[in-house]
C-alpha cells in the first residue's frame, strides 16, 4: 500500500461529517447512485407507486424519493425488505456489503484501509478508551456527549463505522495490538457509571488476548513523554510505519519516515513509564472494584 509522503487531515472517527450524503473524492457515490437506480428499476417493474413501495417497506414517500435518487444511503434491513417486497431475488440484499463500507465517512474508511495494511498498531490515549477497545453503548455514550450534538441518523452511522474497525482482532494472521491508556481514561463515567463498570470489564476480556497488551499510565507518574497529546503508530507489511496526532476536530496523519520514527520513539518511552501489561491488569481489576 503506498503512502504519500507529507501529512493529511483526517478525523478518525468521522464524527465532523454534516450527514449522510455520499462523499466526492472516491467511488463511494457511484456505488450509492448505482444501488439507487436498481432500487428504482426494481420498483417500476413490480408495478408499484413509490408510496405504495415506501407503506411495503415501512418507509414515507419522501424517504423513498430521496433514496432512489441517491440522496440518502440505504440501510441494510432496508435492502432486505425492499428484496423481498420487490421480488428481486437477493439482488438488492447482495448490496449491503458494498453500501456498507459507502455509509462510513471517507476518512474512516481511510483509517480502516490502513489498520487492514497494519500487523502492528500501538496507540496511547489520553481522554477516552480507544476506539478499538470500545462497547457499543461507551462509543454511543461518547457521540451523544459531541457539540456540537448529532442527529440520531449520524450518531447509529459513526457508532457502526467505529465498531467495525474492531474486525481487525479477528484477522489471521493475527495483529499485535498495543495501547497505553491514561488513568483517568479508566475512571471518568461516560455514560454512567454502569456503562463505564461494562467498559472495564471489556478492557480486562481484551486484554487477556494473546495479541493484546493493555497499560495504564497511572496519574501520579512524574515523567511522560506523552504531555503532547494522543498519538498512534501503524506499522505496515511493507515494512513502512506512519502515524497519527489528535486534535480538536482532526487527527494528522504522518507519512513522512523521519515524523514517524518520532513517533515510534515516543510510544516506546510511553510504554515504559507505564504500569506493564500485568500491573495494568491488575490496575483495571481495582478501579473496576471501586466503580
Amino acid at each position: 500500500m503506498s503512502i504519500e509522503s507529507g501529512s493529511t487531515d483526517y478525523t478518525t472517527d468521522g464524527a465532523d461529517e454534516p450527514d449522510w450524503e455520499p462523499e466526492g473524492g472516491d467511488d463511494s457515490g457511484a456505488v450509492i447512485a448505482a444501488v439507487a437506480r436498481q432500487i428504482k428499476l426494481w420498483r417500476e417493474a413490480a408495478g408499484l407507486k413509490q408510496a405504495e413501495f415506501g407503506t411495503a417497506v415501512g418507509y414515507g414517500e419522501n424517504q423513498i424519493y430521496k433514496l432512489e435518487a441517491g440522496k440518502r444511503i440505504p440501510r441494510p434491513e432496508f435492502l432486505d425488505r425492499a428484496d423481498e417486497v420487490l421480488g428481486a431475488g437477493g439482488k438488492l440484499s447482495a448490496m449491503k456489503k458494498d453500501v456498507q463500507e459507502a455509509r462510513y465517512p471517507k476518512k474512516v474508511r481511510d483509517l480502516a484501509k490502513l489498520e487492514a495494511e497494519a500487523v502492528e498498531i500501538g496507540a496511547y490515549l489520553n481522554h477516552n478508551i480507544h476506539g478499538l477497545l470500545q462497547t457499543e453503548e461507551y462509543t454511543r455514550a461518547l457521540f451523544d456527549v459531541r457539540r456540537p450534538a448529532l442527529s440520531p441518523d449520524d450518531q447509529d452511522r459513526y457508532v457502526s463505522a467505529r465498531l467495525a474497525r474492531q474486525e481487525i482482532f479477528d484477522r489471521s494472521p493475527l495483529v499485535t495490538l498495543t495501547f497505553v491508556l491514561e488513568e483517568v481514561t479508566l475512571r471518568r463515567p461516560i455514560g454512567g457509571r454502569m456503562v463505564l463498570r461494562r467498559q472495564l470489564e471489556h478492557l480486562l476480556e481484551m486484554a487477556r488476548l494473546r495479541h493484546v497488551e493493555i497499560q495504564v499510565m497511572p496519574t501520579d507518574r512524574e515523567d511522560h513523554a506523552g504531555m503532547g497529546g494522543e498519538l498512534q503508530v501503524l506499522k505496515l507489511r511493507d515494512g513502512s510505519a506512519v502515524g497519527y496526532v489528535a486534535g480538536q476536530l482532526t487527527t494528522r496523519l504522518l507519512s513522512d519516515p523521519r515524523e514517524a520514527q518520532v513517533l515510534d520513539l515516543r510510544y516506546g518511552i510511553i510504554r515504559s513509564q507505564a504500569l506493564n501489561p500485568r500491573e495494568s491488569l491488575a490496575f483495571i481489576e481495582k478501579v473496576l472494584g471501586e466503580t
